[in-house]
């Protein structure tokens, strides 16, 4: 597929992978127009980190999910559609469960009636993997079953439906991806991997909820990577794929890898009951099977946990002031 000159629109354009994606496919010649949040301050999230001349080069438009005409503007003229923008924290979907429903599942109707009545030629939605819940087979394949543990789980399940009920229904071409634990630069300590890292650098101990837990973990350009091919696959649409380096490890083992690398003692550990989620609602175990991916896409992650774990540990060293090591970010 030719991209030099295809129009595509990234809701979620200032989020920690959007700008990532925003990044990567300026790169591959598309014309970029991005999706954020209206917000009274003239700050567009991790766009403003772009150098000058890619930052310059996005279409902006601001404005709130739920709007289905501020959406459809932004769909106009568009030939593929990478729909990310939600509000993703499991923590504060707890807190704000009508607000995390109303953005993920009314936002993702607003943007497939935009795309089917704008004709747009392919919407890739990015789900995630907590719509599985607590694997009860490992690795994880894409006909496990989907159990919501989570409201945040329960609105991108709701999600993944719509997405699916336009395809079958209007013949809108659709690629779902449910990426695992994406980590890297421009993350923000809302995520374990930042969160541990943020505290071992500053000598402090460790605040954190449940340690046995499992994540199968993916460099964010790994990530993109994916997206983008799910953009140009002609095998891709209607169909559903893991996004995974199908590899599991612990928090615990993941404090081990980042104190070794980072040359510190491995801190002590402080049990933070407020990180500590009901036992109903936390997702004991993830491990990807990215077959389907490998098959389809021709999609392989690329950048192994340590080496990923090095990259983002360098990027937030130098960025360290923008983090509140040991505060509890939802």
């Amino acid at each position: 597929m030719d991209t030099v000159g295809r129009r595509a629109l990234v809701t979620g354009a200032g989020g920690f992978v959007g700008s990532h994606l925003v990044e990567r496919l300026l790169g591959d010649g598309y014309q970029v127009r991005g999706f954020v949040r209206y917000t009274s301050t003239p700050r567009l999230g991790w766009l403003d980190d772009l150098p000058a001349g890619k930052r310059a080069a996005v279409e902006i438009a601001a404005g709130d999910l739920r709007d289905p005409e501020t959406v459809r503007r932004a769909v106009e003229n568009t030939d593929s559609v990478f729909h990310l923008g939600a509000l993703i924290g499991v923590p504060y979907s707890y807190q704000h469960p009508r607000e995390v429903e109303e953005t993920n599942i009314l936002g993702t109707l607003n943007v497939l009636i935009a795309s089917r009545d704008q004709k747009v030629g392919r919407v890739i939605y990015a789900s995630t993997s907590e719509v599985y819940g607590s694997a009860r087979y490992t690795p994880i394949d894409e006909s496990h079953p989907i159990h919501a543990q989570s409201p945040y789980a329960a609105s991108k399940i709701g999600a993944e439906q719509l997405v699916g009920s336009f395809h079958a229904s209007f013949g809108l071409p659709t690629v779902i991806l449910r990426p695992f634990n994406i980590y890297g630069r421009r993350q923000s300590a809302r995520a374990i991997i930042p969160t541990i890292i943020t505290q071992i650098l500053g000598d402090k101990p460790l605040e954190l909820g449940t340690l046995s837990s499992t994540r199968d973990f993916t460099f964010v350009t790994d990530a993109v990577e994916a997206l983008v091919l799910a953009d140009r696959s002609q095998g891709a649409v209607g169909e559903t794929f893991n996004i995974g380096s199908n590899f599991e490890v612990s928090i615990d083992e993941l404090i081990d890898r980042v104190s070794a690398l980072s040359g510190k003692r491995r801190p002590a550990i402080v049990r933070d009951e407020v990180r500590i989620r009901r036992a109903g609602s936390e997702v004991t175990r993830l491990w990807a099977d990215n077959t389907r991916a490998a098959d389809i896409l021709g999609w392989r992650p690329t950048i192994p946990l340590d080496e990923g774990l090095k990259r983002t540990m360098r990027w937030i060293e130098a960025n360290l002031e923008r983090f509140r090591a040991g505060v509890y970010e939802i």
